[in-house]
C-alpha cells in the first residue's frame, strides 16, 4: 500500500470561531468602553475586510516580499481599525461618533484570533488525527488553507502540535522570513523542537505559498513538502508515490480544487443542509471520522 499524504482545510474543518466574529468584536469593544452591537459591527467588518482584500490581496504578500508591508499582522490591524472606524463614524451617539480606536482593543483582537480565545477545535479532530497516525503505512498530515500564519499558533494553543509551520514559504527581498505573527510562531517552534511526534506535519497557507486554493500550485507544493519531510525521516518517496487525499468544507476551493489537481478529495459538510446541496456524485462526509473506513480502499483497488 502506498504511503498516505492527507491534507485538511483549517477553518470550519479543524477549527471554528467560539462565537460569531462580530459578537467577539463587540465583546472586546465593550471592555474598552466602546459599546457597539454585533449587528452594527457585522457590516462594518465585511466592508473593511472586502476593502483590504482588494487593496492588499493575500494579506499584503507582494508588498511584504518587498519589505513595504508588515504582512498578516498589519493586514488584520488595518481590517480591525477600518471596521471600528466605520462603525463609530456612522454611529448615532455623539459620544461615540468619531471616537479613536484604542490600540489596546486592536491588540486584544489580534491576540484573541491567534489563539484558542477566538477559536475552538471540532470534537472529531483529535480522534481523527490519532487514528490516521495509527495507520500501518507511512503517513504525512498537512493543513492547506487560504489564510495566514496564525493557524499554527491557533492550533498549538488548542493542543495540536505542528512540525513545520513555514512550509513553502519564500524569503523577502532582503533574505528574511515573510513577516507574520512572529511571537506566536517563534514560541511554537521552540516547543516543537522537543517533540518526537507531532499531530500535524506541515501547514501551507496561501500567504506562504503565494497561491490560493484551487490553484494547482498549492497542491504541488504540498506534495513536494511531503517528499522533503519523508526524506528527512529517512523514508523518502517519489513524486508519484503518495496516495493523496484532501478534506475541506468549500466545494469549489477544496473538493474541486484538489480533484482537479489529481488528488482524492472529500467534501466535509458538517450540517445536513450543506450535505443535501452537494452535487450528485460528490464524495460527502459529515464528520472527519467518516473518512477512516475509506482510507486505503481506493488505493488497494488500483
Amino acid at each position: 500500500m502506498r504511503p498516505l499524504l492527507i491534507t485538511l482545510d483549517a477553518f470550519n474543518t479543524l477549527i471554528t470561531p467560539r462565537l460569531p466574529i462580530p459578537a467577539q468584536y463587540a465583546s472586546s469593544a465593550a471592555k474598552h468602553n466602546i459599546p457597539l452591537s454585533a449587528s452594527t459591527l457585522q457590516p462594518a467588518f465585511r466592508s473593511s475586510f472586502k476593502a483590504l482584500s482588494a487593496s492588499h490581496p493575500n494579506y499584503g504578500r507582494e508588498l511584504a516580499l518587498r519589505g513595504d508591508y508588515a504582512g498578516p499582522r498589519q493586514w488584520w490591524e488595518d481590517v480591525i481599525r477600518g471596521c471600528f472606524e466605520r462603525a463609530l463614524r456612522e454611529n448615532d451617539s455623539p459620544d461615540l461618533r468619531g471616537k479613536a480606536v484604542p490600540d489596546a482593543l486592536v491588540e486584544d483582537l489580534l491576540d484573541r484570533f491567534a489563539s484558542k480565545r477566538g477559536y475552538r477545535l471540532f470534537d472529531d479532530v483529535g480522534p481523527f488525527l490519532k487514528a490516521v497516525r495509527a495507520q500501518s503505512r507511512k503517513v504525512v498530515i498537512g493543513v492547506v488553507s487560504n489564510s495566514d500564519d496564525r493557524i499554527s499558533s491557533v492550533l498549538d494553543s488548542l493542543g495540536v502540535s505542528v512540525r513545520d509551520a513555514r512550509a513553502g514559504e519564500e524569503k523577502t527581498a532582503s533574505g528574511h522570513d515573510l513577516p507574520g505573527f512572529e511571537g506566536e510562531r517563534e514560541t511554537k517552534t521552540a516547543q516543537d523542537q522537543h517533540r518526537e511526534q507531532n499531530d500535524i506535519d506541515f501547514i501551507l497557507t496561501s500567504y506562504q505559498v503565494g497561491a490560493e486554493k484551487p490553484d494547482p500550485l498549492i497542491w504541488d507544493v504540498a506534495t513536494r513538502t511531503a517528499n522533503r519531510l519523508a526524506g528527512e525521516s529517512g523514508s523518502g518517496t517519489g513524486p508519484d508515490g503518495w496516495e493523496c487525499i484532501h478534506i475541506g468544507d468549500d466545494y469549489g476551493k477544496d473538493y474541486r480544487g484538489a480533484g482537479n489537481a489529481g488528488w482524492g478529495a472529500y467534501y466535509l459538510a458538517r450540517d445536513a443542509e450543506a450535505a443535501a446541496q452537494a452535487p450528485e456524485g460528490t464524495r460527502v462526509i459529515t464528520s472527519l471520522l467518516d473518512l477512516l473506513p475509506k482510507l486505503g480502499a481506493s488505493d488497494s483497488q488500483q
